[in-house]
């Protein structure tokens, strides 16, 4: 008989668990606030970082399915937070810009989560900050790499 898996040491398991958390307490602050899921944030803060970008870089930003970001597109135009035009250089591609009212939520929303992320941070060094964002990044890399082939 195969050896059981224990769920808290399993790596995807807890990364999965944590992230989780992490959104249910962004939402619990936010979302009713904002009146954002988190989908719509998600969104948002692609298009607030970069400003106009196809769809499909959304997309790929954000690693959400292209039904997920297709719906929160819909609801953030129209609460009037996104705007969205067809790209001159390929008509069947959407470009998406964060309007003014989008602008001023967005502008609103960031020093609140820049809070909820030195929170989250609290016990840690500069030094275990930066070990955890190279090995955020190199976790991420490996995992895209075996997504893709």
């Amino acid at each position: 008989m195969t050896e059981a898996l224990e769920l808290g040491r399993f790596l995807p398991y807890r990364l999965s668990v944590t992230a989780e958390c992490i959104s249910r307490v962004f939402a619990e602050r936010y979302e009713s606030r904002f009146g954002l899921s988190i989908p719509e944030w998600r969104v948002m803060a692609v298009l607030g970082e970069a400003g106009e970008r196809p769809t499909q870089a959304v997309i790929e930003a954000t690693e959400m399915d292209r039904v997920k970001v297709s719906r929160a597109v819909t609801r953030l135009v129209d609460k009037g937070l996104v705007a969205r035009r067809t790209a001159p250089e390929d008509l069947r591609s959407q470009l998406l810009t964060l309007t003014r009212k989008g602008q001023a939520l967005y502008r609103q929303i960031v020093p609140l989560a820049r809070a909820l992320q030195a929170e989250l941070t609290q016990g840690l060094t500069p030094a275990e900050m930066a070990l955890l964002d190279r090995m955020l990044a190199g976790l991420h890399a490996r995992a895209r790499g075996l997504a893709a082939g």
